[in-house]
């Protein structure tokens, strides 16, 4: 897609924002219905991204227990806990949480972390947020002899995992109800969108993280961005990171975690040192030539086409009011974009780790308690 000329719902002034430097600009929900709709592409399965990527995910099991129903989908239960997550917990969504597991796996150049840590020393590790769990998963089966915990919402990780390791549910919003100094690494992913205050969250990570120990965030933009301007202004994805970042103002859960720096400035406030930020583009197609870009965009658009619903539904229909209806005519309008070979795309990734001190001279350290 692409182009600038939006027809006649050009005419339609879109929404102001304060989310940000400049003026968020947001078309009206309305605005993707006036448009004509794309040619319909009954092949789900984009070609270029290959047999052997699209048959190396797999489902996991669904939990027995019973989740709420938002529009035909379920999300994690909230009689006990205020948390608000915004994808649902189903199982069209694991699948595309999985995909996205091996993408930032290849970020990493096929490791599980960017910290410097000593595997030789390491005994216990935790993933908050830890989703489907194939990080933890990954990371018990690396390291057999470290006791590792995943957390989350939600009980959708299988029972069949390594016998190091376990899964517990927590809300990383409230106190967490682990002992100090307990952890050698407290890794944290992709939680845009879920957190009301970052530094209060990263002071928990560092009263649980042992002295010496690594937390570690690896978060993520929602904004489509290009760098040849391939993106247009006004088309599909530059709305897609438009409407979040409004979405997470009225949320009061930021998805502006890259552009605002709320990593770094929250892992400095909770007092780490050694504080280290990395930043990467990855392509959200196969338009890039090197071979290894090339198959990060492919699961990268594995990943987002597996389950454009589920990562808009929430918040674009709970938090913006759009109606069921204008959600998917703007996806099929997304997806045609998604699908053009000109449009050269990708989305900012960012990993910051920090360590915790270690443990000072009597009567200088900290409290244990």
């Amino acid at each position: 897609m692409g182009a600038t000329s939006h027809g006649p719902a050009a005419q339609t002034e879109p929404a102001q924002s304060s989310a940000g430097d400049e003026p968020v600009d947001i078309f009206p929900a309305e605005h993707w219905a006036q448009q004509e709709l794309p040619p319909r592409d009954d092949d789900d399965n984009d070609s270029s991204l290959g047999s052997d990527i699209l048959s190396s995910t797999a489902s996991l099991s669904a939990s027995i227990l019973e989740y709420r129903m938002i529009h035909g989908r379920t999300f994690h239960s909230d009689k006990t806990t205020d948390a608000q997550y915004w994808v649902p917990n189903d199982d069209k969504q694991n699948e595309s949480m999985d995909i996205n597991h091996h993408l930032l796996t290849l970020v990493l150049d096929g490791k599980l972390f960017r910290a410097p840590l000593d595997a030789e020393k390491i005994k216990k590790v935790i993933d908050i947020g830890t989703g489907t769990g194939l990080w933890a998963i990954d990371f018990a089966d690396q390291y057999p002899d470290v006791e590792v915990i995943g957390t989350d919402l939600s009980p959708i990780q299988p029972t069949w995992v390594p016998p190091n390791l376990r899964f517990e549910i927590e809300d990383m919003t409230l106190n967490w109800t682990y002992r100090p100094n307990d952890f050698d690494f407290v890794h944290m992913r992709y939680l845009f969108g879920s957190v009301e205050n970052w530094t209060a969250l990263l002071r928990q990570a560092y009263r649980a993280c042992k002295p010496g120990g690594w937390v570690e965030s690896f978060e993520a933009s929602t904004v489509m961005d290009s760098d040849d301007g391939s993106v247009k202004v006004g088309s599909p994805m530059t709305q897609w990171g438009k409407v979040f970042q409004a979405g997470g103002e009225k949320f009061g859960r930021t998805f502006r975690v890259v552009e605002d720096g709320i990593q770094k400035k929250a892992f400095d406030e909770a007092g780490f040192v050694n504080v280290t930020v990395w930043d990467f583009k990855c392509p959200l197609t196969t338009w890039p030539a090197d071979r290894k870009l090339k198959e990060m965009g492919a699961f990268s658009q594995m990943a987002l086409e597996q389950d454009i619903e589920g990562y808009v539904l929430f918040m674009w229909s709970e938090v913006m009011g759009w109606s069921t209806k204008e959600i998917h005519v703007y996806i099929a309008h997304l997806r045609n974009q998604i699908r053009d070979k000109s449009v050269h795309a990708f989305f900012r990734q960012r990993v910051v780790f920090g360590q915790k001190p270690e443990k000072q001279a009597a009567g200088t350290g900290e409290s244990d308690t």
